[in-house]
């Protein structure tokens, strides 16, 4: 989304708001509303009722209330809010969460301005939407998956990054999903109509280094009985993907960075220079920062490719997302079988580490579904590994990743917990165990704390 600035001569009233100024929401074409600094809906463009409206008016609703179904807004159910930062830094914000949608929820890129009056007073902020097609917080059989804050936090930075055609370093244990990350990347970006070329560069030894990525000519060597066209002759047009980057020798790292300076190559046995177009995408699950000091990684180099670099969460730190992944994952190691893992199942895995992350957990239910005669998957369907291990209390009881006091603690998890529930403060009071009177003096100091 392109930066939006607006600002507005004298104070305007509600009321004449759905008029004129509703004009100029509807010279949007993704969804639009005006808020208020309390979060609510002065006007609308018809792309966002199409999009949001449930048959109820929108005007006066709160933004979080309709795009979340919240009873507080985000920033107090655990998520960044844009209007709250945007209020505060008096300067556009762009986030990227899950919104209930026409088709279910999905992830949507939201930005906010703020709008000015003639003194430079906030008085109203500007907030569009676009859904975002990278990923889905939904169960899906293919492509990714997820919805927890790790992975959102990397998803965000793939959708700032996709447009451009700045160098991605993307970092992360093995088995993370760096290769469907880097599809992501192509797809999203100018070039998605271009060829995606994946390089292994582990199984790259000396010899083939630069036959593979450059090709050569015919009689260039004992065997090339043809010419041979390179991988990065192969990715003119797209994106080039050099996974595990890290595991080039050394003394082939020099031809790489050559390469990317100058644009231009030679095919092996050629004498014409020819010139390379591609978007490149590097991963590796080697420190590369340590690498360079340990001087087994050219330093200049590193810089090349550390344009934009992207943490990729471990499994274990996105093990909210491990039901979504599991369902998403046996539609495809068991397409039409209609599997689902007994509860039993899934607490022996809540409790498991996955060193080999999201890779071992596909090669885990596959071989599940291979043991399973029924429907449902239970824990003697498991590897042995998984029921031995107690796995990460932190893990598993979705800890904070830093020390709280217990008052803050307890703070946060009444506010998310007042937000996603639906029921009265009766039933919520119960189903935590206090009375209601209790829960109520909580909740107000909760909220102005």
């Amino acid at each position: 989304m392109k930066n939006f600035a607006l600002t507005i001569s004298s104070p305007i009233p509600h009321s004449a708001l759905p008029g004129d100024r509703l004009s100029i929401l509807d010279a949007f074409s993704e969804p639009a509303v005006l808020l208020a600094p309390d979060y609510r809906i002065i006007a609308a463009n018809q792309t966002y009722g199409r999009s949001y409206g449930d048959g109820l008016t929108l005007q006066q609703r709160f933004c979080y209330e309709v795009s979340h179904h919240y009873t507080l807004p985000c920033d107090q159910a655990g998520e960044t809010c844009p209007l709250k930062n945007a209020s505060l830094s008096n300067m556009p914000q762009r986030v990227l969460h899950v919104h209930h949608t026409p088709n279910g929820e999905e992830h949507v890129d939201v930005e906010v301005t703020p709008i000015h009056d003639a003194g430079g007073q906030v008085q109203f902020f500007l907030e569009r939407m676009r859904v975002s097609r990278l990923a889905s917080p939904l169960p899906k059989a293919g492509g990714l998956v997820g919805r927890s804050s790790g992975f959102i936090k990397a998803l965000e930075l793939v959708q700032r990054v996709a447009s451009s055609e700045s160098t991605v370093l993307l970092l992360g244990e093995s088995g993370t999903g760096k290769e469907l990350i880097a599809q992501a990347v192509h797809e999203a970006s100018v070039r998605r109509d271009g060829p995606f070329v994946p390089v292994d560069c582990s199984g790259l030894t000396e010899t083939l280094f630069e036959s593979e990525l450059f090709g050569h000519e015919k009689g260039a060597f004992t065997g090339a009985l043809s010419q041979k066209i390179g991988l990065v002759e192969a990715a003119r047009g797209g994106t080039l993907f050099l996974d595990e980057v890290g595991e080039i020798p050394l003394t082939l790292q020099v031809k790489l960075l050559r390469l990317l300076e100058s644009a231009t190559y030679r095919r092996v046995g050629g004498i014409e220079p020819q010139k390379a177009d591609f978007r490149l995408v590097c991963a590796t699950h080697r420190d590369l920062r340590q690498a360079v000091e340990e001087g087994s990684f050219r330093r200049d180099l590193y810089y090349r490719i550390n344009a934009f670099p992207i943490m990729l969460p471990a499994l274990r730190e996105r093990i909210e997302d491990l039901p979504l992944l599991i369902e998403s994952l046996l539609q495809r190691v068991a397409s039409g079988r209609r599997l689902r893992l007994s509860e039993a199942a899934l607490a022996v895995l809540s409790r498991y580490d996955f060193p080999g992350n999201i890779r071992e957990l596909r090669n885990i239910l596959e071989r599940a579904a291979l043991l399973c005669d029924g429907r449902t998957i239970l824990p003697e369907h498991l590897p042995d590994e998984c029921r031995r291990s107690q796995g990460s209390v932190q893990a598993a009881a979705g800890m904070p990743s830093e020390i709280l006091p217990l008052e803050d603690m307890e703070r946060r998890y009444l506010l998310w917990a007042l937000a996603r529930f639906h029921g009265d403060k009766r039933s919520l009071s119960e189903r935590l165990g206090i009375s209601e009177r209790t829960l109520y003096r909580k909740l107000q100091g909760a909220r102005y704390k």
